[in-house]
């Protein structure tokens, strides 16, 4: 039982820490939503904040303008990548 309280814990402390951080959420239907990530549940939706949408695009050189959702939730379901933009994470580790 501790080991399990433990794990929760530190499960808990690592998405804690993801929290306002840019990310790149990659979906089943091939479009990537961009944005910062503010709450997830036990069903693994995402909640993002100023979010922005980019369509799979048909030519490999040219990604298109995005569209600006703002807030968005993206089902868990539906999820197929989730990367912490690099730029976030940067700033976290030099105190900016």
């Amino acid at each position: 039982m501790l080991v399990e309280a433990s794990a929760y814990s530190l499960a808990r402390c690592k998405l804690e820490n993801l929290l306002n951080k840019s990310m790149r959420i990659r979906m089943t239907d091939g479009r990537t939503l961009v944005g910062l990530f503010l709450c997830t549940d036990r069903d693994c939706n995402v909640i993002l904040g100023s979010a922005q949408e980019f369509l799979k695009s048909t030519d490999s050189f040219s990604q298109g303008e995005p569209r600006v959702l703002g807030l968005a939730m993206i089902p868990g379901h539906h999820v197929v990548s989730i990367e912490v933009e690099s730029d976030s994470l940067q700033m976290t580790t030099h105190g900016l």
